[in-house]
């Protein structure tokens, strides 16, 4: 997960591959939280792992509940409908998924069996209306009590209720709020329905019935099966309780899905697919409706139980108007998709979109229109006309995971005719831990961008003059990839040593060099399949290095190997030709120096943290030697590029050359942080 303030994407011209989705975040909680007040023990597979469940196993955790991770199952041990814990406080961050249904059983089992509970969560999700469901469960005589703002998260609930509950009449709720309420109901009446039937009656029109859909599947599966007059009225059997069916797989998020779905429509082109695992026309999600809509669009799908083919059909793609109450979540995907259609996108009946993570429909238009959309909103409807210009735009998220993956969609303008292509940036990319932890990687992972637009930092500069520190840092920063160019001349005298090829035969050397099988992952570094990183690391392949970097053949057989760094979203360079001779064309070169003494110091410091004994003055001397030599080889001398901006950090601490170096960048980009 990208750790960082923004991530900026290039323009992005073409997408391919395969994905494998995470557990579907509503799955999920209803899931672990029906295991959770289950008798016994259910084993749940591919839950998905996020900021919201894991909230909500901490919850079940603190309340009592035995839950314990083996390899990718996840083993819970429910309370058997009776608390074990009668007083906690419950942390539930912005998770609605657990706020909801959470408050309401903690309510009916405290009104039966007594104890207190606060439930709170982050400052947003004490913006996010609970009143409805509160008032319902006031119905029944629970005691609800608002420790903030009336009709909002925090919360206090406590028993036992004065004179029992008053189960014998339906309770009431509204159902043009949020489905969550609903649902909160119906996996919390199983819990005090042994004696009577229950019935909920839902006032107004239902919003999100497809998530409804998916409460009422999940609670047959634990063994409550809720009769049903379409929509508006619901009935828990007397004598329900429930059941652990012993193991459980959860779904493929398909709200995940559609930011997949439409990367295929919008870039999977000649030949091309993009492919879906863990979700399928056969789901028990409303989301997946979301594949009608693609297709009224213009994308090309096909499918099967578990799996989903996508690519691109018409182009541009057909403005539609659609009522999106069934798929309020992966409605917002359309939003984007608009971008690049031929004319006005409607979506209308989304006014749930208010009471989310944020006020979504509100973000959507914002953000739509820096990218150069016309956008025009209602109460509960968005028009979304595409840009007649696109604009470069810092994205904004609102701490809002769906905004962010929406965002990502728009950095394929050069599909849309955009002239100039325009790169975009996504602000705090690591909001997607709410549902996707790992969206940004997977995303990245499938798209193309011309190697002319991804973004490049060259750090070039002697030896000891800490370039691979800087260039560590700043790719860290930035969320891109790092060439550790020293690495790989490293790895290639490790290859020629252990390949028995002599040193002073450039043409074998060449060939070794040409058929190098280099890969780094993290901090390992595999060559030939096999882990080097120590050997690489070592001062023995430093000088191995220092040999056949200077022979040109060899520079020629791993240029292309380096060239392959490039790729979306941007690339950290780091070496002694990387500006002048690998990539002349980077937006930023950085010549780093040093004095000879104060790059002794810090050579001498780390080969004494390894143990190695060394002496100053020698160190000095060799790095002087070696400088000469750099400077005067006939392949790529060591020379700041003409354009590159000169850094000597003798003086400078890491942390003041990273800002510095930031600040550099940040003036060669459309953005201003």
């Amino acid at each position: 997960m990208y750790a960082i303030p923004f991530l900026d994407l290039p323009p992005l011209h073409s997408a391919q591959g395969t994905v494998r989705l995470p557990g579907s975040k509503s799955i999920s909680n209803r899931v672990l939280l029906l295991a959770g007040l289950s008798a016994g023990t259910t084993i749940v597979h591919d839950l998905l792992d996020s900021d919201d469940t894991r909230v909500m196993l901490q919850a079940l955790r603190t309340l009592g509940c035995g839950v314990e991770q083996r390899g990718a199952q996840w083993h819970v041990t429910g309370l058997g409908g009776r608390l074990a814990v009668h007083e906690a406080q419950l942390f539930l961050g912005n998770a609605g998924t657990a706020m909801r249904p959470l408050a309401a059983a903690l309510a009916l089992l405290t009104a039966t069996q007594g104890g207190c509970f606060d439930l709170a969560g982050v400052s947003r999700m004490h913006e996010r209306p609970i009143g409805d469901l509160v008032d319902a469960l006031r119905q029944y005589g629970a005691q609800v009590e608002d420790l903030g703002q009336p009709g909002y998260p925090p919360l206090r609930v406590s028993g036992p209720a004065p004179g029992g509950l008053a189960l014998e009449r339906p309770i009431r709720v509204r159902g043009d709020v949020s489905s969550q309420f609903l649902t909160a109901l119906l996996l919390s009446l199983p819990l005090v329905a042994s004696e009577r039937d229950l019935v909920i009656e839902v006032e107004g029109e239902l919003i999100s019935k497809p998530y409804v859909e998916i409460t009422l599947n999940m609670l047959a599966r634990f063994g409550v099966a809720v009769r049903r007059e379409g929509y508006a009225r619901f009935t828990v059997p007397r004598g329900s309780r429930y059941a652990s069916p012993g193991e459980v797989h959860v779904e493929g998020d398909a709200s995940s899905a559609s930011y997949f779905v439409a990367l295929g429509a919008i870039a999977a082109t000649d030949g091309r697919r993009v492919r879906i695992e863990g979700v399928g026309l056969e789901s028990i999600q409303g989301d997946i409706a979301f594949v009608d809509a693609a297709r009224a669009m213009g994308a090309q799908v096909e499918g099967g139980p578990n799996w989903l083919e996508i690519s691109r059909g018409v182009w541009p793609l057909r403005a539609l108007e659609l009522d999106c109450n069934a798929i309020p979540d992966a409605a917002m995907t359309l939003a984007v998709m608009g971008l690049y259609a031929n004319g006005p996108t409607r979506l209308t009946h989304i006014a749930s979109w208010r009471v989310k993570e944020t006020d979504r429909l509100a973000a959507m238009a914002s953000e739509l229109r820096k990218v150069g959309a016309e956008v025009d909103e209602g109460p509960d409807w968005l028009e979304v006309r595409p840009p007649a210009a696109w604009r470069a735009a810092s994205w904004h998220t609102y701490d809002d995971h769906r905004m962010a993956m929406c965002g990502s969609l728009a950095a394929f303008n050069p599909a849309a005719g955009a002239a100039p292509p325009v790169p975009m940036r996504i602000e705090d990319p690591g909001c997607v831990a709410k549902t996707f932890p790992d969206y940004f990687e997977t995303f990245l992972g499938l798209v193309q961008a011309d190697a002319a637009d991804v973004p490049v930092i060259a750090v070039d500069g002697p030896s000891a003059s800490g370039k691979g520190t800087l260039a560590a840092r700043l790719a860290q920063a930035l969320g891109y990839a790092q060439l550790d160019s020293g690495a790989i001349y490293r790895a290639a005298g490790v290859a020629a040593e252990r390949a028995g090829v002599d040193l002073d035969d450039p043409r074998a050397l060449a060939q070794l060099a040409a058929s190098l099988d280099l890969r780094f992952e993290g901090e390992r570094i595999l060559l030939d399949g096999q882990d080097v990183t120590d050997a690489v690391r070592s001062e023995a392949a430093g000088l191995l290095a220092s040999r056949v970097s200077a022979v040109p053949a060899v520079r020629q057989a791993l240029h292309a190997l380096q060239l392959g760094f490039r790729r979306p979203p941007g690339l950290v360079a780091d070496g002694r030709d990387m500006g002048t001779v690998v990539f002349p064309d980077a937006r930023l070169k950085v010549f780093l120096t040093a004095s000879a003494e104060q790059r002794a110091l810090r050579r001498h410091k780390q080969l004494i943290s390894k143990g190695i004994p060394a002496r100053i003055e020698d160190l000095r001397a060799d790095l002087e030697l070696r400088d000469a030599r750099d400077r005067n080889r006939s392949a790529a001398p060591l020379q700041p590029a003409q354009d590159a901006l000169s850094l000597d950090n003798s003086g400078l601490g890491i942390d003041e050359s990273v800002e510095l170096v930031l600040g550099w960048w940040a003036q060669r980009t459309p953005y201003r942080a």
